[in-house]
C-alpha cells in the first residue's frame, strides 16, 4: 500500500533496501544501484542540504533529487533537469558550486 509519494534519490533508496529482507527484486535493484549510483550518503545529504538552504522557489524536491543523482557538470547538463524552470544564471552558478564542492 502507497502511504506517501516523495521522490527519493538512489542513496535514499539504497539506505531503505538495506531494511528489506533478502529477495530476487532486491538483488535486481542492488544491481541498478552499482551501476548508477555516483555519490556516498554523505555527499548527497551535504548536497540536498545546501541546495535547500539556496531557498529557491524554482527548486522543486525532483529536481534536487535528479541534481544529486545526475551530478551535473555545466550549465546545459542543469538545464536538461530543469525543463519547465529557467534558471539565472546566478542561481546556475551556485548550484555548480555546490556539487563541486560536496562530490
Amino acid at each position: 500500500m502507497i502511504h506517501e509519494r516523495t521522490p527519493l534519490n538512489l542513496n535514499e533508496v539504497k539506505t531503505i533496501l538495506e531494511e528489506i529482507p533478502e529477495s530476487e527484486k532486491k538483488e535486481e535493484i542492488n544491481t541498478f544501484l552499482k551501476k548508477f549510483l555516483k555519490t556516498k550518503n554523505e555527499s548527497a545529504k551535504k548536497i540536498k542540504e545546501e541546495l535547500e538552504k539556496l531557498d529557491l522557489l524554482k527548486i522543486k524536491r525532483e529536481h534536487v533529487v535528479k541534481i544529486i543523482d545526475l551530478l551535473p557538470q555545466d550549465a546545459s547538463d542543469l538545464n536538461k533537469i530543469f525543463i519547465d524552470v529557467s534558471l539565472t544564471e546566478d542561481e546556475t552558478n551556485k548550484i555548480l558550486e555546490i556539487i563541486k564542492k560536496n562530490k
